[in-house]
């Protein structure tokens, strides 16, 4: 226990606890005003302790009941056997003079009864603030006083305590602002979501197909058909919840198809495919925004003339705005503005650089030409990867750039010569004839094949409209006949090489993962990793759809994610020359066709008949092929025409009805072809 006393003849500071006890029994101004003490004994008891304690311990504690009332107004009940049972104790090391004692007791009886903040003599009694006196003779500038503060403690526990009050004011304030702040992400990542599980909002009132025909049909309001096609996604997205009672899934997909229609101006069978590849809300919203905006302009630096930095600097004194491309490729530029045209600078008729899309960079990127091959770009209009692959070729081997259009192979003759490609050959051919005219002579082959242009609608806003089951189910016939083609036209057998790069500028999966799918199951190859930085993994699972699994190496591209074209690249290897369903077949007759060696002793022919006879017309294919090489025209039998039947000498009748194909069998026949036709084009469309 605190002990005060006095040192060297001076009063000793009381502790704090002494200070709260005499506070407390003091009475509050805030509660009585001029109220007189409750406890006459707890008076004398408070009087005689500051005459104990003698007159600078008196004051000091008639200044820190001003204080403490203040601050604590309500506190006014202690128990006063415990505070004479520890002021006793205190009490016999201060002897003081008994003339000051009744001075002190008549004051602080007096100072008793005013209320608190009216007393008289405040203003005497006020500490200074370094706390060195009490305000009284004899005890200004003594050094003792700050000694004793010291030893008891009292000041340096207060400001241990408010310390720790404000530590921990200061964390309580951190947690509420780091508290806060938590709150607010999350509320706006909950603002970006379109898809929000909402169940308190207010269920949306879908109106019926109908009536959004009759509404569509006249001049439509964008504004309401943008709001509308926002409250069917956050249906779709929470519909257990959010759906409307009466209404099925696929009401509000229809209302969706015709809003979308409307607004972007597809036509349904279009938008019924974009929904199926992003069947989120959100994406299918941002692929759809992504069309409608222009690309950036890139360019590709011509290696045989220049190189990037050099064609930058100089771009930039002719006060074209250009910077790199991306980080995946060395050749691009991206364009910003320019003060001049971009296709008719010096540099640009000097052969220095090509107009060319970054998507069209990929393909070339991954077929990886190497110096000396035999290489072939199947569809090379309008020039611009034939002059790539060109360039990374060193202008070494020999390079095949045909195109079925003749008015598009001027185009590449002239791109060609403007960057200076010299081994290169142009031909005008039907790309199925190459696997005919020269079968198995490429080392590598590029087939960037015609298709529906839906990755880049952006450039052809027809397509929009314009393109049908029909279009897609042609293009995907004609994709896959290419394909097999050029399989055909490659050396499975070269040192090098054996690739087949096959990409397109569609999303598509029918003339994507559809078409490669096909390959794989009639030619003997594999898919192998195109080598490429960006790009989504290919579909092995797309709605009723099941591929491959090694069609996961194929990457695709989209205008929302990528900042380029929608595109489609897959890089196929060739393992042999036989032309058989490769992933159909069983290894040991692969190894035997792939030796060029009948099937193994004691190997049962595998599979059901037929297959087995589709493997013996191959065959039989092969020699006939082999046996045309080693004719050289001379010393074997050609083709000898048969002879044609004599017309017979009797005249035979022939009814007028049956001569003019008018019976009534023959018109019946016509009939039921009719139909027959009608109903495949109906189950063709379907």
């Amino acid at each position: 226990m605190t002990k005060l006393g006095v040192s060297n003849g001076k009063a000793s500071q009381p502790t704090k606890k002494t200070k709260r006890k005499i506070s407390e029994a003091s009475p509050s101004k805030q509660n009585g005003g001029t109220a007189e003490p409750k406890n006459k004994k707890k008076v004398k008891l408070d009087s005689t302790l500051l005459s104990q304690n003698g007159e600078g311990d008196g004051l000091k504690k008639k200044k820190k009941v001003k204080k403490a009332a203040v601050a604590e107004p309500e506190v006014e009940k202690t128990s006063a056997p415990k505070k004479k049972k520890k002021l006793v104790k205190a009490a016999p090391e201060a002897p003081v003079k008994p003339t000051k004692k009744k001075k002190k007791v008549v004051a602080a009886k007096k100072k008793e009864q005013l209320p608190l903040g009216d007393s008289e003599d405040d203003d005497q009694v006020e500490m200074d603030t370094n706390g060195h006196g009490f305000g009284l003779p004899g005890l200004e500038g003594d050094s003792d006083d700050e000694a004793m503060e010291d030893d008891f403690g009292d000041s340096d526990a207060e400001s241990g305590s408010d310390s720790d009050d404000d530590d921990e004011d200061i964390e309580q304030q951190s947690k509420r602002i780091d508290a806060k702040k938590k709150k607010q992400i999350a509320e706006g990542e909950a603002d970006l979501q379109l898809n929000i599980t909402n169940s308190g909002a207010p269920i949306y009132s879908l109106p019926h197909i109908e009536e959004v025909e009759k509404e569509l049909a006249t001049a439509p309001n964008l504004e309401n058909i943008k709001l509308r096609i926002t409250e069917v996604l956050q249906v779709l997205g929470d519909f257990r919840n959010r759906r409307q009672d009466g209404k099925s899934r696929q009401d509000y997909i229809d209302v969706l198809t015709k809003d979308l229609c409307t607004y972007y101006g597809y036509n349904e069978y279009l938008i019924g495919k974009f929904m199926s590849l992003f069947p989120k809300g959100a994406e299918l919203m941002e692929f759809l925004d992504a069309n409608e905006q222009a690309r950036p302009v890139t360019i590709r630096t011509n290696t045989l003339k220049t190189r990037r930095g050099e064609l930058a600097k100089a771009l930039i004194n002719r006060g074209v705005n250009v910077d790199p491309a991306a980080k995946w490729t060395k050749v691009g530029l991206v364009v910003y503005d320019s003060q001049v045209p971009i296709g008719a600078t010096p540099e640009y008729l000097a052969g220095h650089y090509m107009l060319q899309g970054l998507c069209s960079f990929l393909p070339v990127m991954a077929l990886a030409p190497q110096p000396g091959e035999r290489i072939l770009d199947m569809a090379a209009a309008p020039g611009g990867k034939t002059s790539h692959i060109a360039a990374l070729m060193k202008n070494t081997g020999v390079l095949f750039a045909n195109d079925p259009n003749m008015e598009r192979c001027r185009a590449i003759i002239g791109n060609l010569h403007r960057l200076g490609v010299n081994n290169s050959v142009v031909s005008n051919l039907d790309g199925l004839e190459y696997s005919k005219v020269q079968p198995q002579g490429f080392d590598r082959v590029l087939l960037d094949a015609p298709c529906s242009g839906t990755g880049v609608i952006w450039k052809d806003q027809s397509v929009k409209a314009n393109k049908g089951s029909q279009d897609v189910q042609r293009r995907h016939t004609l994709q896959r006949q290419l394909i097999l083609a050029a399989l055909d036209s490659i050396d499975a057998n070269s040192p090098t090489g054996g690739y087949l790069v096959y990409s397109t500028c569609s999303v598509l999966v029918e003339e994507n993962e559809a078409v490669v799918n096909y390959a794989l199951s009639k030619r003997h190859c594999k898919l192998v990793p195109a080598g490429l930085d960006i790009g989504i993994e290919g579909y092995t699972k797309f709605r009723e759809y099941r591929f491959h699994p090694s069609l996961s190496l194929t990457r695709r591209f989209y205008p929302h994610v990528h900042n380029i074209d929608g595109f489609f690249v897959a890089k196929i290897k060739k393992l042999s020359n036989a032309k058989t369903g490769g992933t159909n077949l069983k290894d040991e007759r692969k190894e035997a066709l792939v030796a060029g060696e009948e099937a193994p002793d004691g190997v049962a022919p595998t599979g059901s008949a037929r297959k087995n006879q589709k493997l013996k017309n191959a065959e039989k294919h092969n020699k006939k092929i082999e046996q045309m090489r080693e004719d050289d025209g001379f010393n074997t039998k050609g083709w000898v025409p048969k002879a044609r039947r004599e017309a017979p000498t009797h005249k035979v009748r022939i009814n007028k009805r049956s001569l003019a194909k008018t019976s009534g069998k023959s018109v019946r026949q016509k009939r039921r072809k009719m139909m027959e036709k009608r109903n495949r084009g109906a189950q063709f469309a379907e």
